[in-house]
C-alpha cells in the first residue's frame, strides 16, 4: 500500500483540518482510434457528448457565503476542532478512507497553530508571524519556511513551494469570501438541515476545478460546520469531507502557542521534500 500511504500524507498533511491534495495527476494519454473505429458507422454508435449544463447562481447562496466570509474576518482570533475523511484509490483500486482530527487556533493577521492527529502522521504547524514551521511528530523531521509576512503569504508558499493545496484553507485567507468565489460557475441553495445537533443551511457551488458543498449555521452565528469536495480533475474524482466543531471566535489565545521549537534529536529538512522521505 505504498502508493496509498504517500498519496495520504499529500492529501491529508495539512489543511487547517490538515487534508492537503497533491498537484493532479497528468491525464493518460488517449490511444489514436483504429480505421473501424472511425469509421461513420462507428462514430454514430457513439454517445454523443454531454451538453454542458446552463450555469445557476442563486444570490442567496453567495450573501450566505459573504456572511460566513464577513464573520470570520471580523473576528481577530478564532480556534475550532475537525473531524476529516479523504477517500483515495489503493494499489487494488478500491477506495480506502482515510480519518483525521485536527485542533486549530489563527490569530490575524500573522499566527497560526495547527495540530494533527489521525491515519496520517501526527503533525503539528506554527506561524509565528514570521517563518512557518511544522513537524512530523511520529518521524521527528521538521520543516521551516523562508521569511513570511503574514497568513495569507504563508498559504500561499506553502501550496507553490510544497505543491501541497489545502482544501479548508480558504476560510484562513484575510477574505475568504474572494478567494471561495473565484471562478465561480454555480451557486445554489439547496436546503436547511442539521450537522452534529446544529441548524444549518445547505449549499453548493462548482468551479472548473472542484465541485463543494458548505453547510452553514443558520442566523448570526453564520460560521462553517462541514465541508466536502470532489476534485473533478483528478483521476476517479477522490472526495474529501470535514465537520467543524466547537467554534471559538475572539478567544484569548497565548502567543507562546505559535511559537516552534525544534527537538533536539529532530532533523531538518525542505519544504516541498517531506513526502519523499523514506520510512524509519
Amino acid at each position: 500500500m505504498k502508493n496509498i500511504k504517500k498519496i495520504s500524507l499529500l492529501f491529508v498533511v495539512t489543511a487547517f483540518t490538515l487534508q492537503g491534495c497533491a498537484t493532479a495527476p497528468e491525464k493518460k494519454a488517449v490511444s489514436t482510434p483504429d480505421k473501424a473505429a472511425a469509421s461513420p458507422l462507428a462514430l454514430a454508435a457513439q454517445p454523443k457528448p454531454a451538453v454542458p449544463a446552463k450555469s445557476v447562481i442563486q444570490q442567496y447562496a453567495l450573501d450566505r457565503l459573504k456572511q460566513m466570509s464577513d464573520k470570520l474576518v471580523a473576528s481577530k482570533s478564532f480556534s475550532y476542532r475537525s473531524e476529516s475523511t479523504i477517500e483515495l484509490e489503493s494499489d487494488t483500486g478500491q477506495f480506502v478512507t482515510f480519518f483525521t482530527e485536527s485542533e486549530v487556533a489563527l490569530q490575524r493577521p500573522n499566527k497560526l497553530y495547527v495540530n494533527v492527529l489521525g491515519d496520517t502522521p501526527s503533525l503539528q504547524l506554527y506561524f509565528d508571524g514570521s517563518k512557518a514551521s511544522a513537524i512530523d511528530l511520529d518521524k521527528n523531521l521538521y520543516v521551516v519556511s523562508t521569511p513570511l509576512s503574514n497568513i495569507d503569504d504563508m498559504l500561499n508558499f506553502i501550496m507553490t513551494k510544497a505543491q501541497i493545496n489545502f482544501p479548508s484553507a480558504d476560510i484562513m485567507y484575510s477574505d475568504p469570501y474572494a478567494v471561495m468565489t473565484k471562478n465561480l460557475t454555480d451557486a445554489t441553495v439547496i436546503g436547511e438541515s442539521m450537522v452534529n445537533g446544529v441548524e444549518v443551511e445547505h449549499f453548493a457551488y462548482r468551479d472548473p476545478i472542484i465541485d463543494w458543498e458548505i453547510w452553514i449555521a443558520k442566523g448570526e452565528k453564520a460560521v462553517p460546520m462541514r465541508l466536502a469536495m470532489k476534485y473533478k480533475q483528478v483521476e476517479r474524482q477522490p472526495s474529501f469531507l470535514v465537520e467543524f466543531a466547537d467554534w471559538k471566535l475572539n478567544p484569548r489565545l497565548k502567543d507562546k502557542m505559535f511559537d516552534f521549537k525544534a527537538p533536539a534529536d529532530a532533523k531538518q529538512i525542505e519544504f516541498g521534500t517531506y513526502h519523499e522521505q523514506p520510512k524509519k
